[in-house]
């Protein structure tokens, strides 16, 4: 079984060949954009995903020379898949877990507004500016709630017109461990790349639309020795999931290029400049 949350990793080569997925490749300041759609149920059941819309960004790992390029180019592809209204964008992961900590450092980059209406209404600079709640939950383990219930019920409170979920992921290509930021219309079930599943976070469950955006920290050694060695490894052997050495780092600047994606999206008013005195 292949050990991944990213769908272009679960397809072949040769989807646009196949009933019911359609793939297109392009490049955007210095990204490899590759959007993927599963039209109906039974294509996804063919590859393992649900139905919906996949797009991957692929970037060269770290650049402060680029992070707002590539960070651009992630609020865009966002952007499309954002409808219009308030916005609750819910992080996940636990924040004692470098590779799980991608949701709760993010959740510090993103700009929440909700409050600022009512709070500050003397800030005419804010005035018509999306209302936006952020969300960081930490984990079943340390709470004994699951994070969709969580989140449902902050959306029954809030009442948002569509739900980011962020989190980190589990990939099966090396080269993507925090090289890849996937968006996703089909919801997140958090835990699933490294065989932990919760409940799954969706339009279904949520009752609003919900958009994935997670970026691979992980993957299974299993996937790693029979890549190096080209020989199959047998069921019986012990097997876990690995992350580079460098993870702190990579960890660090990953969520603070999600969060700051995130923001543009929401935010397109905003510069950089004026994004990061805002959150930092």
């Amino acid at each position: 079984m292949i050990r991944t949350d990213l769908a272009q990793e679960n397809i072949p080569k040769n989807a646009e060949k196949l009933d019911g997925i359609t793939k297109s490749e392009k490049e955007k300041n210095g990204c490899k954009i590759t959007s993927v759609e599963i039209h109906s149920d039974k294509a996804g059941e063919s590859i393992g995903k649900p139905k919906g819309r996949y797009i991957t960004v692929n970037f060269n790992g770290i650049s402060p020379e680029s992070f707002e390029d590539t960070a651009e180019c992630i609020a865009d592809e966002l952007s499309a898949l954002m409808p219009k209204g308030s916005a609750l964008v819910a992080c996940l992961g636990n924040k004692n877990i470098t590779p799980d900590a991608i949701g709760p450092m993010s959740a510090e980059k993103i700009l929440a507004t909700r409050h600022i209406a009512d709070e500050l209404p003397e800030l005419e600079e804010f005035s018509g500016i999306r209302e936006v709640s952020v969300l960081a939950m930490g984990v079943l383990g340390q709470t004994g709630i699951e994070a969709a219930e969580i989140v449902k019920s902050v959306c029954e409170r809030t009442n948002p017109d569509f739900v980011i979920v962020v989190d980190a992921l589990a990939c099966r290509d090396s080269e993507r461990l925090c090289r890849t930021v996937q968006l996703s219309t089909s919801g997140i079930s958090p835990g699933s790349g490294v065989q932990n599943s919760r409940k799954e976070l969706s339009e279904k469950t949520l009752g609003v639309p919900v958009i994935a955006v997670g970026i691979p920290t992980v993957i299974d050694m299993h996937t790693v020795a029979e890549k190096l060695t080209g020989r199959e490894v047998k069921d019986d052997t012990p097997n876990m999931m690995v992350t580079p050495r460098d993870i702190d780092k990579l960890v660090e600047w990953s969520s603070k290029l999600i969060g700051f994606a995130v923001d543009r999206a929401l935010f397109p008013e905003f510069s950089f400049e004026e994004l990061e005195m805002l959150c930092s």
